[in-house]
């Protein structure tokens, strides 16, 4: 038997799925990305425009040298508003990077964050990469354990300042 708690957490996962799209990124999405990054880690981690201008670098580059057939954003969207994003780039040939995973704080806890991991490990494994990287900092304890739950191992740890504080940056890797 059912609990009734378990039963109402199981309608509104069900609800919830129903109205979660992935999509591709449009015209527009870039720019939100951008702003999505520099509001929230500016409001829970207090980091500067530093961080906001290297998420601008990266979007610029991504939509500037885009290779569509190894390289790919998706779109999270929950009852037709973007709640987040996540990004395959090309390292290398056999490398791909999983870059620039983010939630707005209404869609944490619903299993976005591994649903978008997954679309990203299972699009790099479809392009033939062999191994998967990304770069993240120690105090992102979320990111961190869910990187840890689909596999990635930690390769690297160092310490630097960045985004008006010292941080730990942290390279993850997946073997695909």
């Amino acid at each position: 038997m059912t609990c009734p708690s378990e039963s109402v957490q199981a309608t509104a996962t069900r609800s919830i799925a129903q109205e979660l799209v992935l999509r591709e990124s449009q015209p527009g999405d870039m720019g939100w990305v951008v702003e999505q990054h520099g509001a929230i880690y500016a409001r829970e981690y207090g980091w500067n425009a530093e961080f906001e201008a290297l998420v601008a670098d990266i979007v610029a580059r991504y939509l500037r040298k885009r290779q569509p057939q190894s390289e790919r954003c998706w779109i999270a969207e929950l009852g037709g508003q973007r709640v987040g994003s996540v990004f395959v780039m090309r390292k290398s040939k056999t490398v791909a990077q999983l870059r620039m995973l983010i939630l707005r704080p209404e869609a944490r806890g619903l299993g976005l964050g591994t649903r978008l991991t997954d679309e990203c490990i299972a699009f790099a494994r479809a392009q033939g990469y062999r191994r998967m990287v990304l770069w993240t900092n120690s105090c992102l304890l979320a990111a961190r354990a869910l990187y840890a739950g689909k596999g990635f191992v930690l390769t690297r740890s160092e310490p630097y300042r960045g985004f008006g504080h010292d941080l730990v940056g942290e390279t993850w890797e997946l073997r695909l």
